[in-house]
């Protein structure tokens, strides 16, 4: 499970890539009249139970299709995609990042699923994972699983406080509760000055976006009114602990730091609990969840959706088998099993009650209702591999003009996705 935009490689080295997918779409069809369905899923989007037990309910129900799964590594993923969409040995189904679907849709390699979006339960999608999922109007991934940001907290130190997490539903009521917090040697949040994706959400909060498209070409949007208001925002909430201003999440891992018992709040997936939890066992009972808390009680706070979604390959041998297991994988059965077995949030917002019972999991299905996704263009795996936001929010930090920085990332971010064009 990757939770950042994960960049697709570039065709450098085809040959050696095509080679080492080369095979995928062999035995497809077997002396007794089955067909094999070939499929790439990553590591850890399924258990091994889960993809034995799914893989035998399919056959079952589907008689004439044989399912061969292969799990794939994320690391070195987007080159290895783009290798075995240019040859002619594509396997059936391929699960990518949801923020990787534009640079494959553009290079013409996946099957146009538009009209399959009815019978996928297409109708309440997270919009977090169907709109990357889409290119110039046409739907080419679909919605797998989500997962996304949430609010890690220390239940014993917000009861100290006289805190109620239950009661924190507005960014105002957040604040107040984490100035409460904010005592003695307890920091009322760690957040460091880069954690950009936290960022985002608040600039969508604000009704702004990290970029937008005018005319078939994308700017930088971050010298907005709507995107400066959510700077504000972070730089406020920033305030309120010891977070480096100059370093992300993972310098030094925040987990790491919340376990050493002095941090009330973190911004992290719920994964970050066990984090804490293995460097501090004392820690165990200690740490509840909510969602990050909107400009209203009404709705939660934007956060940026992490998953994945389902493709075609274009060149795939089964295309019809391929969309016969997606809408298996996809629907309410298996999406149900999935969402328990893995701790994800369902493909589409009426299985939110899937994970009701697991604390971390519904914290991130509430906010995934009001989830988004990075610009939705090939350019922007650029502004991430140079990442002038989190220069933009440094600066800001250390008491830069906000409007002079933010000027100047727009013109970086705007310079790096139309790089190619």
């Amino acid at each position: 499970m990757k939770y950042r935009l994960l960049a697709g490689g570039s065709v450098f080295l085809l040959t050696a890539a095509l080679s080492s997918c080369a095979g995928s779409s062999s035995d497809s069809a077997n002396g007794d009249g089955r067909t094999t369905v070939d499929v790439w899923l990553m590591r850890d989007s399924v258990s091994a139970a889960f993809q034995k037990e799914f893989t035998a309910d399919f056959e079952k129900r589907h008689p004439t299709i044989d399912v061969k799964i292969q799990i794939q590594e994320w690391d070195g993923i987007g080159q290895k995609i783009t290798a075995a969409l240019a040859s002619n040995d594509a396997p059936d189904v391929i699960e990518a990042g949801n923020t990787q679907v534009a640079q494959f849709a553009e290079s013409g390699g996946l099957l146009d699923l538009s009209d399959r979006k009815d019978e996928l339960n297409g109708e309440d999608w997270l919009n977090g994972l169907a709109e990357p999922g889409s290119y110039a109007g046409r739907q080419y991934g679909i919605p797998y699983y989500a997962a996304n940001r949430v609010v890690i907290h220390r239940t014993d130190l917000f009861e100290e406080a006289g805190v109620d997490p239950k009661a924190i539903r507005t960014r105002a009521q957040w604040i107040d509760a984490t100035k409460k917090l904010n005592r003695g040697g307890t920091q009322g949040i760690y957040l460091p000055g880069q954690m950009w994706y936290a960022l985002a959400g608040f600039v969508w909060d604000e009704g702004g976006d990290l970029a937008e498209e005018s005319g078939g070409r994308w700017s930088g949007a971050l010298d907005t009114p709507e995107a400066t208001r959510g700077m504000a925002f972070y730089q406020e909430l920033q305030a309120l602990g010891k977070g480096p201003k100059d370093s992300d999440e993972d310098d030094p891992p925040q987990a790491e730091v919340m376990a050493q018992g002095q941090v009330a709040q973190m911004i992290s997936t719920p994964g970050g609990a066990k984090v804490v939890v293995e460097k501090n066992p004392d820690l165990r009972d200690k740490l509840g969840f909510f969602p990050i808390p909107g400009k209203t009680a009404d709705t939660p706070g934007a956060v940026f959706t992490g998953g994945s979604d389902l493709v075609v390959p274009a060149a795939a041998a089964r295309p019809e088998e391929a969309v016969t297991f997606i809408k298996e994988l996809t629907g309410d059965t298996w999406q149900r099993k999935l969402a328990v077995a893995m701790s994800y949030v369902p493909n589409r917002t009426s299985l939110a009650s899937a994970v009701a019972g697991d604390p971390g999991a519904a914290a991130m299905a509430v906010g995934a209702a009001n989830g988004h996704a990075t610009p939705n263009t090939p350019g922007w795996a650029a502004v991430e591999a140079e990442n002038p936001v989190k220069d933009y929010m440094t600066a800001v930090l250390t008491g830069s003009d906000p409007a002079q920085e933010a000027a100047k990332a727009s013109r970086d971010i705007t310079r790096a996705m139309n790089a190619g064009s």
